[in-house]
């Protein structure tokens, strides 16, 4: 046998067994005889590669981050109440009785409205620690948590930091699901990671994308605090809508890497982008805010620009890189001149970390606080040095500003404070007592509202002058089975009144 003759055999074979193999596959999927879409589709090929035998890749399986997140992503509804700008009209019968009109009561319109909100949280630890956005409970007169399982609490807010976005809040529970803290800082470009919120109220909802971008400046919070905001964003295309602020960007460890945050859109809408806070930082201002009540921010103190082609342009002159940050000015008493810095060096790496522009830096110095040291390397006439830089705060110390949380005293599930002495002088008043948290459904009921400044109670036997705190709860307390008029006002002076009913 020739091997042209030995090639052709083997040829017309392989067609042959093909022509089998693929008539004895076409039987066997083949719907014989099928009634139901269930026969139909377990007739597919598809089919034969799915079901219990086929098992998808760990490395792209979203199952088991989402398994052990969504528990721990909760659902924030804010209620806002805006009282109106001035002081109501009185009618003869009220202004006898001392009685400001209500909001129904022609108050004019937008007196005493009340609007909700609503975005996502992370239980960040087994005893009620919430992290979630600023603008997510800005104003808010009150603030409800409703858990994946449905279980809801009132949450009081421990603090925020406008600069970063980011609020911490706490409810009152223990044993929570929570999820763990990430390192941001190794996530890469082209990872996957989820998205976890409440988008459009549609509790526990769950995308998927990866990661686009790190260090992202869109400039959302430049008006924020004097321009001191902090933008490094992480830029992802997993889907984000209204709603989804303040909720958790995972890794596939079901890792927090991020807080979600913003999007890039000009409808409102999902558009192919979105942005989150990277959990280095994210943490950094938890433990502040849990500790100290208030961000614990360093600066350098320095003017800085990203180093381009249009700065170079515009200086006239040549840059040794092609990307860094550069050194506009210095101010006095600052940490950067105490370092040595001048106006026209080049920063190009923090504590070793190289700073390719202005977030990076910004975010390398957030994490720290006043008194901490970093090592700055910079360019210098083309030279490259590094200096020991230790941090200071806005008032040029290195001292930790602590926020002096005022006492506060609980009441039926309502919580009242001191009314501040500024606050006092501002509304020409004396005395009063300041509801700062409504969680009683008696006092809900009644139109309570956080902010709400009580001067007066009104009982079967007459009206009583608020002088404080205690006073209020002494009132209170001996009042307890009768039904009271609570008299004040809000804290830009418009008067209210509302009925607790026992």
């Amino acid at each position: 046998m020739s091997k042209r003759q030995f090639f052709l055999g083997m040829l017309l074979a392989s067609l042959i067994g093909g022509i089998v193999a693929l008539a004895g596959l076409s039987f066997l999927i083949k719907p014989q005889n099928a009634t139901s879409f269930d026969e139909k589709q377990q007739a597919s090929f598809v089919n034969l590669l799915s079901g219990e035998d086929f098992t998808v890749p760990d490395g792209i399986n979203f199952v088991a981050s989402a398994e052990a997140v969504v528990p721990a992503v909760v659902h924030v509804k804010s209620q806002m109440t805006y009282a109106g700008s001035g002081r109501s009209r009185r009618d003869p019968i009220q202004e006898y009785f001392g009685i400001p009109p209500r909001d129904d009561q022609g108050g004019g319109s937008g007196h005493g409205r009340t609007l909700m909100s609503s975005g996502s949280g992370v239980i960040i630890s087994s005893d009620g620690y919430i992290v979630t956005n600023n603008h997510v409970v800005e104003n808010a007169s009150r603030l409800e948590i409703s858990l994946d399982n449905n279980k809801r609490y009132v949450a009081k807010v421990v603090g925020t930091d406008p600069t970063t976005d980011l609020a911490l809040l706490k409810i009152d529970a223990e044993g929570l699901p929570f999820v763990r803290f990430g390192d941001s800082d190794k996530t890469k470009i082209g990872e996957w990671v989820l998205a976890v919120g409440n988008p459009f109220d549609l509790n526990s909802t769950v995308t998927a994308g990866i990661i686009s971008a790190k260090a992202r400046n869109i400039r959302i919070l430049e008006n924020v605090e004097n321009g001191l905001s902090v933008e490094a964003f992480l830029q992802t295309d997993a889907v984000v809508n209204p709603g989804n602020s303040g909720g958790a960007l995972v890794n596939l460890a079901g890792e927090l890497i991020g807080i979600n945050t913003a999007i890039a859109s000009s409808t409102g809408t999902f558009s192919g982008y979105s942005f989150a806070v990277p959990s280095t930082l994210v943490k950094k201002v938890m433990d502040d805010l849990m500790q100290y009540g208030t961000a614990q921010r360093a600066l350098l103190g320095v003017n800085i620009q990203n180093v381009s082609p249009e700065l170079a342009d515009y200086l006239e002159k040549e840059f040794p890189v092609e990307q860094g940050v550069y050194v506009g000015g210095v101010n006095e008493n600052s940490a950067g001149e105490d370092a040595g810095l001048k106006p026209g060096d080049i920063i190009i790496s923090v504590d070793g970390r190289v700073t390719n522009n202005v977030a990076n830096l910004q975010e390398m110095v957030a994490r720290k606080r006043p008194g901490d040291k970093i090592e700055v390397e910079y360019i210098r006439d083309g030279e490259t040095y590094k200096a020991k830089a230790t941090l200071k705060n806005f008032s040029g110390t290195t001292d930790i500003v602590e926020k002096v949380i005022p006492k506060s005293y609980d009441f039926e599930g309502v919580t009242f404070e001191e009314v501040p002495a500024q606050l006092k002088g501002a509304l020409d008043i004396s005395g009063g007592a300041l509801i700062s948290n409504v969680a009683g459904e008696k006092w809900v009921r009644a139109g309570a509202k956080s902010g709400f400044i009580i001067t007066s109670i009104i009982a079967e036997s007459g009206r009583i002058k608020i002088s404080g705190v205690d006073n209020l709860l002494d009132v209170l307390k001996d009042k307890e089975g009768e039904d009271i008029v609570v008299l004040g006002m809000f804290q830009d002076g418009t008067e209210y009144y509302f009925e607790v009913n026992q």
